[in-house]
């Protein structure tokens, strides 16, 4: 019996301290939880910056930083964000594999048992199709300007100077 009591006893401590626990949500805020590089070019690295603001009252310190893939490297400070401060994490991708990427990087702060979670996404694309893309893009914007200066010129009245 007296088992039995101490086991419940534990239990309900457990579940006591559980309830309890931070979310990385309740300490940190992210600038952004995704990251979309959009399409990229083969073999060109690229890279983005997350924002961590430590929204508790306490000094926090990020633990680890890390990716789902080799392909993608994070970096961050190892030293203490205090109350109401931040920090970056700059993650970086390789671009070497064709095709979508989706990528987990995994924020883990000490003391918080749950890790917070951001994304990057992107298409890398062959070099002759990103070449294509872009000056397809470029085509648009340069219609777009076309389109802006002739519609300003519509709107904007003529006057004529009379002697």
């Amino acid at each position: 019996m007296k088992k039995i009591l101490l086991m419940a006893a534990m239990f309900a401590g457990t579940m006591a301290i559980n309830a309890q626990e931070q979310k990385p949500d309740d300490v940190i805020k992210v600038s952004t939880e995704k990251h979309d590089f959009g399409k990229i070019k083969q073999g060109v690295p690229v890279n983005t910056y997350f924002e961590i603001t430590n929204k508790g009252n306490k000094t926090i310190y990020l633990e680890n930083v890390t990716a789902s893939c080799g392909c993608t490297t994070p970096e961050w400070s190892k030293e203490p964000i205090a109350a109401g401060g931040s920090t970056k994490i700059k993650v970086g991708y390789n671009a070497a594999a064709l095709n979508h990427f989706d990528k987990d990087v995994t924020i883990k702060i000490a003391g918080i048992q749950q890790p917070k979670m951001v994304k990057i996404t992107g298409t890398v694309l062959e070099v002759a199709a990103y070449d294509a893309y872009v000056k397809e893009q470029k085509g648009k914007d340069s219609k777009k300007t076309e389109d802006a200066t002739k519609s300003k010129k519509a709107k904007t009245p003529t006057t004529k100077s009379s002697k």
